[in-house]
């Protein structure tokens, strides 16, 4: 067994980690939340970010969601309407698929979704005008 001055000694000489060279940011990347940047929307009722990629690119482009709480809404069809929405609880996995009518959001509750996906994303009125 080693005196505990040795063992002492042995955790300042040997390198934990900290102050670690960086790593090749090819081949692994990472953004921490004081690099991620949030736009709010004109409307001010989200925000976003883009996390990787180019948002300039041409798409089209499928979207992908998690709702984290409360209950998400949605509906289909070239006509807007909120009655006939489904239910998507928490939890619930979403996808919106490239160049097809959907439209959604949350109701009476303080809903919690997550997107993701490719961008740039581009939004559509569902009725045709």
């Amino acid at each position: 067994m080693l005196p505990l001055a040795v063992v002492a000694l042995l955790l300042l000489i040997v390198p934990s980690g900290h102050g670690a060279p960086d790593i090749d940011r090819t081949a692994v990347d990472w953004k921490t939340p004081a690099e991620i940047k949030w736009v709010r929307n004109a409307a001010g009722t989200n925000e976003s970010a883009v996390l990787f990629g180019d948002p300039s690119k041409p798409g089209p482009y499928n979207r992908f969601f998690v709702v984290l709480s409360g209950t998400w809404w949605m509906g289909t069809g070239e006509t807007f309407d909120p009655e006939s929405t489904v239910p998507a609880p928490a939890g619930s996995y979403v996808i919106h698929y490239a160049n097809k009518v959907h439209y959604d959001g949350a109701k009476a509750e303080e809903t919690i979704i997550q997107v993701w996906g490719m961008g740039p994303a581009t939004s559509t009125p569902a009725e045709k005008r």
